[in-house]
């Protein structure tokens, strides 16, 4: 049965647990998400179409059936009129930094078609959970530095000479462009969204799968290729976000915006619920207590750390409150993103800042 004919509805998908050597048990005890191994787990996969990592729906008429599958069969239906595409084009996770993240970078679309035979690249956003105090990220490389310098520094393993040092706060957000040297950690717990793929050029000595040490050649060809990656004019800042009041207790808050996805926080106390309409694919994220969702004709519990994909075809979810949930998706940039914040007032330079990677 192809599936073809079925109503799309809300799918739960399978999610991917990923055991990388910064990973702890922050995801399972402070998020409280059930149903991932009780070993150290870094990553947790909550809507993915990556090649060896394709989420399953789990329940309803297309319990079977890949996240791949259901995008090639009901692409109006699912991502709304007017997408073409070969996959579902948003990638998000959890991920727990309790040690820190290798120094790492993904290539942007040009260079990843370029140099990794890939169809595109992968620019991402760290929206921070939860970060001890004094908590830290490296991101991007300071004005001034070389490629010389840069590429000396990088073999030398001494990251602060070259490499901005970011204060992190929970709450805040930063868009990562493609090309950016970056790390993150320790102590910290993030929800990303990002393009959809899985390239990466890493600049350690060891492997993050496992911690074995890289020997000199790999390291040497690893650094290489990275210094054709990287876009040192890429200077991100965090940032708090552009809220938007919506009702009784109910709050919107725009995190970041660009052409290949955008998230927003909502909250909701118990004065009226959480009301939400929308043209394309909601990656809907629980980030509180548990939550019960209406979407059209479908109601169900959304549980702690738990993900649910809201087809285009819904036009609408209501979530009681208490409610503190993520809304990740590709936008129509002007009807999605710029038209609500131009209504609430703000300028169009502040608003296109959410999709920026900073100069």
């Amino acid at each position: 049965m192809s599936g073809r004919g079925t109503a799309l509805y809300p799918l739960r998908l399978t999610v991917t647990a990923k055991p990388l050597v910064f990973g702890g048990q922050a995801i399972a005890r402070r998020l409280g998400k059930a149903g991932i191994p009780d070993w150290s787990v870094a990553e947790t996969w909550e809507c993915s179409d990556v090649e060896g990592a394709q989420a399953v729906v789990v329940d309803g008429p297309l319990a079977g059936r890949s996240l791949r599958e259901v995008t090639t069969d009901h692409p109006r239906e699912l991502m709304g009129a007017g997408w073409s595409g070969q996959c579902f084009p948003v990638l998000t996770k959890f991920i727990d930094a309790t040690g820190s993240l290798p120094v790492h970078l993904h290539a942007d679309d040009e260079t990843a078609r370029r140099l990794e035979g890939e169809r595109n690249g992968k620019t991402e956003a760290w929206h921070i959970l939860d970060a001890a105090p004094g908590a830290t990220a490296l991101c991007g490389v300071k004005r001034g530095v070389t490629r010389a310098e840069l590429f000396a520094a990088l073999e030398a393993q001494d990251f602060d000479a070259v490499l901005r040092r970011l204060p992190v706060r929970a709450g805040e957000t930063i868009y990562v462009p493609g090309g950016t040297l970056h790390s993150f950690g320790p102590d910290t717990l993030v929800y990303e969204i990002e393009q959809t793929s899985d390239i990466q050029q890493h600049a350690m000595h060891w492997d993050m799968t496992d911690g074995s040490p890289v020997s000199d050649e790999e390291f040497g060809a690893n650094l290489d290729m990275l210094m054709r990656q990287v876009k040192p004019e890429n200077r991100p800042e965090f940032t708090p976000g552009l809220r938007v009041p919506v009702g009784d207790g109910v709050e919107r808050v725009f995190l970041c915006a660009s052409s290949y996805f955008a998230l927003e926080r909502w909250s909701a106390g118990t004065a009226e619920p959480l009301r939400h309409s929308f043209a394309t694919a909601q990656i809907l994220t629980n980030v509180g207590a548990p939550v019960r969702v209406r979407a059209g004709a479908w109601t169900g519990d959304l549980g702690r750390a738990e993900t649910l994909l809201l087809p285009a075809v819904c036009g609408d979810v209501e979530i009681g409150g208490p409610a503190d949930v993520l809304f990740g998706y590709l936008p129509d940039l002007d009807r999605d993103v710029r038209a609500p914040l131009l209504e609430a007032g703000y300028p169009l330079r502040l608003i296109d800042s959410l999709g920026s990677g900073g100069s």
